[in-house]
């Protein structure tokens, strides 16, 4: 009966241990804590008491600590920090998904007024993309070795050569977490509304008329102005150095410089620009590489659906919106594709129509010869360094290897290019593949007044 009555009172111990805890006086609670935790719980309790302290230490900071000062009247900063009582978006107004559910419909109720919205910079990690602050090094930590890494490996015949055109190719996974790409898919709908209303610089938006399946997405260009075919003034494909856009806005470049500390992108070829695609459902972009004018690496990032983006040497077109090749690799939404070496100048790649709603950012580094010519470097973006702790690096996943074994039998390939063209464009695309810039924007037809983040 006594071995009976110890289990009942070791359960009830267990079951009722925080009222216990609570009712517990400052003295009785030191005494508890001084006796030590074993090497399991005692990181596990220290991380809990950190973020604790780190929410206490967000909360006592004023606003002005969160958004540069110069960006504090900006019309587009109620926007990168907050987020309305249910979380939800507000989409522009003429933008429709039609009956569309799926992931998309999470972040596209038209019912946010930015204006009114709460303020808030806290997130489950921290504060918001803010990695590096004293005091958050733990936070920053668990959320950087909670970064997946994959590679790809896929052979093909290629001058005569077996070569992995993949190699340079890696793609990130949950490098933003789900209330990050909550905000940062905010702040695209309020850049397009922006633009919509003509507050952004002429180059900057582009929202052309959907003329057939798979055509007229919306584009926002930020740092440069990249023309991708030739225009009506006879611009070749590349920067146009004489055009002026709007600046990284303050949440973009927050972005880059968590990819940076993360080991996602390297410091030696930070991002100056970037441009943002919103698709429809049914939109796609076709076989590529990209222009030159642009260092290697350059990533893109996926929010809103997760879809499938092809790569290989010789990629067909098969229909409207619709494209066959032999290596197909999904993208999470929050994830980082990073393209470099062969994976961005032998194999080709392109986004197939894709099954609803998304949204991507592709960040790029402007070859220094190819700069505009009122382009000023960002301070903020200079002298930016990885976590220093590469003995926490989370190490790359197993290769997915993509294999394609070349047939002795087989004719040999058509001749290719050398495998790093020096420059130039390195692709040829149909006059209507991508619109003219500036054409079709729906400020133009209102013949508003560009102001740059007018407020």
């Amino acid at each position: 009966m006594n071995g009976i009555s110890s289990g009942i009172k070791m359960s009830t111990v267990k079951r009722d241990w925080l009222s216990i805890l609570k009712e517990l006086e400052r003295e009785e609670i030191e005494e508890v804590f001084s006796q030590g935790f074993c090497h399991h719980c005692q990181p596990l309790l220290q991380s809990r008491l950190q973020s604790i302290a780190n929410r206490k230490r967000i909360k006592s900071l004023p606003m002005s600590d969160s958004i540069p000062e110069r960006c504090s009247d900006s019309s587009t900063d109620s926007i990168l920090e907050s987020s309305n009582k249910n979380g939800s978006i507000r989409t522009p107004e003429n933008t429709h998904s039609g009956n569309r559910k799926r992931y998309a419909d999470k972040f596209s109720p038209a019912s946010v007024d930015s204006k009114n919205s709460t303020s808030s910079t806290e997130s489950k990690s921290g504060r918001f993309l803010d990695d590096g602050i004293p005091g958050l090094s733990s936070v920053e930590e668990l959320g950087f070795a909670n970064v997946g890494r994959k590679n790809f490996v896929h052979i093909e015949r290629v001058n005569g050569k077996n070569v992995n055109v993949l190699q340079g190719l890696e793609l990130h996974t949950r490098v933003f977490n789900a209330e990050e790409q909550k905000k940062i898919v905010e702040s695209v709908y309020e850049f397009q509304r922006m633009g919509q209303r003509g507050r952004l610089r002429e180059k900057t938006y582009s929202e052309p008329a959907k003329w057939m399946r798979g055509k007229g997405r919306v584009t926002i260009q930020f740092g440069c102005c990249y023309n991708y075919a030739i225009d009506k003034n006879g611009n070749p494909p590349g920067i146009l150095r004489n055009e002026e856009v709007d600046p990284l806005p303050p949440i973009f470049k927050r972005m880059i410089k968590r990819m940076v500390r993360w080991h996602v992108l390297p410091p030696t070829c930070v991002p100056n620009s970037c441009i943002v695609n919103i698709y429809e459902e049914g939109d796609c972009i076709p076989p590529h590489i990209d222009h030159h004018d642009f260092l290697r690496p350059f990533c893109t990032i996926s929010f809103l659906t997760e879809c499938n983006i092809l790569f290989g040497s010789n990629l067909k077109i098969v229909g409207p919106g619709e494209f066959a090749g032999p290596v197909s690799i999904p993208l999470p939404t929050g994830s980082v594709l990073i393209l470099k070496d062969n994976g961005a100048d032998v194999a080709k790649h392109c986004v197939p129509a894709v099954p609803a709603k998304r949204i991507s950012i592709t960040f790029r580094r402007m070859d220094e010869s190819k700069i505009p010519y009122g382009y000023s470097p960002d301070p903020e973006l200079q002298g930016l360094q990885p976590l220093l702790t590469p003995s926490r690096k989370p190490p790359l996943q197993q290769n997915q290897i993509v294999t394609k074994e070349p047939s002795p039998h087989a004719p040999p390939p058509p001749p290719r290019a050398a495998l790093k063209p020096s420059g130039g464009s390195s692709f040829v695309i149909g006059e209507n593949d991508f619109p003219p810039l500036g054409v079709g924007n729906a400020s133009q037809q209102r013949g508003h007044k560009r102001n740059g983040f007018k407020s």
